[in-house]
């Protein structure tokens, strides 16, 4: 089971993917494998979630006589990971001057 600050950095992630390109869930997973494993048990949950929070959208594309779900940030996820940059730059900057700082 995940905790909270591991869904929340998944989610931010997940986001930034969608920041790039609109996309649909398995394109997502494969972008996301090469840094954290995520089956489609964790992402399809996450993505409900920012839906809910109006973080991201959803629309449907045919593909091959197929419909498939793709999801598009919104401007409340863009401002989600802006926020997110920022407060990370804060905290690695502590970060820095506690390792310069040994004693």
């Amino acid at each position: 089971m995940l905790t909270k600050l591991e869904k929340d950095n998944l989610e931010i992630f997940v986001l930034t993917i969608l920041r790039s390109t609109p996309s649909y869930g398995y394109k997502i997973i494969a972008r996301l494998s090469p840094i954290v494993k995520i089956s489609e048990s964790t992402l399809y949950p996450i993505l409900r979630r920012l839906e809910a929070a109006g973080e991201l959208e959803t629309y449907n594309v045919e593909v091959n006589g197929r419909i498939r779900n793709y999801y598009r940030i919104k401007e409340k996820g863009i401002k989600r990971v802006d926020t997110f940059k920022q407060d990370w730059e804060n905290i690695r900057n502590i970060y820095n001057y506690i390792l310069r700082n040994k004693q």
